[in-house]
């Protein structure tokens, strides 16, 4: 039961994960926002993600997981059915912030929930776990482009009736304890944060986040800036990224019980720079650049937090909710950069996603500080 309810969890966090770039299109339309605009209603998305990572640590390492994820899939239930009813763009910025908060949560406390399966492989178990994050983010956009008409409201209900029995699961699982009282949380955190490794691993999430949301978010609207029909832009999104996430995942859990995770993460560093400014050069091969992004993006957001666990054997979810909600941190920057550079314009979203091979060429240099301590 308690795979089984962080495999839900995981699932679903990758449909939210999906949700802002599949409906933008659509929001942009009906609200007449520009890529400005959709860079805020991004970065408002990305502060709920902070606020929770930062907040939920302690509060799982003291309450418990339950009580975290049951608040998490809480709040994207809301968020989820009272998003279809905006108004406008003060309303959306409401409701994604809201979203943001709940994703938060849920990502925290499933991968310190994977983090207790199996403490000798963790770093293959939560890559094996994270594949269902890509599953989710494979769901979304296909099933908006091939069910449902790229209608965002009916999309956001769809979403919001997984969440709210992925809930249910998770008020009915029982999970374990907590692992120790008040004292203990506040007394470990300064040791925690008095670790340079957390702060270089941080740094790491930090820019891998701002490209793989970068995606995520942007993907779809670039590609029907350069002509790419909306229908097949989506598919891009869910059978190239997404797919090329879940295999890639799959494919990493085995390499990782021979390879350690230091050079399993330099080498993705490496493809991302590669494979992010080739996808952003083509129409033609598009789905095959877009699919190998995300074999390349794929080890490393559950390998980083399985080496801060690691590292951190007391305060794990805090020292986790820190590197995470640092990778959050890059989301909300990059998305405004990108906005930004972007301006009105949706074609110069070409030159403002080069953001992403430029962070992957810096998380090279990240990976290689953090094998020299």
């Amino acid at each position: 039961m308690l795979i089984l309810a962080a495999i839900l969890a995981i699932f679903v966090y990758g449909m939210i994960a999906a949700m802002l770039g599949t409906i933008l299109p659509d929001l942009s339309a009906r609200f007449h926002l520009t890529p400005q605009e959709n860079g805020t209603i991004a970065s408002m998305q990305a502060l709920g993600l902070i606020i929770a990572s930062l907040g939920v640590g302690p509060l799982i390492d003291y309450e418990g997981k339950k009580i975290g994820l049951v608040l998490g899939l809480a709040l994207v239930t809301v968020a989820l059915f009272l998003l279809p009813k905006s108004g406008g763009f003060g309303s959306i910025l409401f409701y994604l912030f809201l979203l943001g908060l709940g994703g938060g949560i849920i990502v925290t406390g499933a991968n310190a929930l994977g983090s207790d399966v199996n403490e000798s492989s963790r770093a293959a178990t939560l890559n094996l776990l994270n594949l269902f994050f890509g599953l989710g983010g494979l769901a979304t956009p296909f099933i908006s482009a091939n069910l449902l008409s790229r209608n965002s409201v009916r999309l956001c209900y769809v979403v919001a009736t997984l969440s709210a029995v992925t809930l249910a699961i998770h008020v009915a699982t029982p999970m374990p304890a907590p692992t120790g009282g008040a004292s203990f949380v506040f007394s470990d955190i300064g040791p925690v944060l008095g670790k340079p490794a957390l702060f270089l691993l941080s740094l790491m999430l930090f820019l891998y986040v701002a490209c793989e949301v970068g995606v995520w978010n942007w993907l779809a609207q670039h590609l029907i800036a350069q002509g790419v029909p909306e229908s097949r832009a989506l598919n891009i999104l869910s059978l190239g990224f997404a797919l090329g996430l879940l295999i890639g995942r799959v494919v990493v859990s085995q390499v990782l019980r021979s390879v350690s995770p230091e050079t399993v993460t330099l080498a993705a560093a490496v493809l991302m720079a590669i494979t992010t400014f080739w996808m952003l050069r083509t129409t033609s091969m598009a789905w095959i650049a877009v699919f190998l992004a995300g074999v390349a993006m794929a080890p490393v957001f559950p390998t980083v937090l399985a080496m801060v666990a690691d590292r951190f054997h007391t305060m794990t979810a805090t020292a986790q909710g820190i590197a995470i909600a640092s990778g959050w941190i890059g989301l909300a920057i990059s998305s405004r950069v990108i906005g930004s550079i972007a301006g009105g314009d949706p074609k110069r979203l070409k030159t403002a996603l080069m953001v992403l091979p430029a962070a992957s060429v810096v998380m090279i240099a990240v990976n290689l500080a953090l094998r020299a301590m």
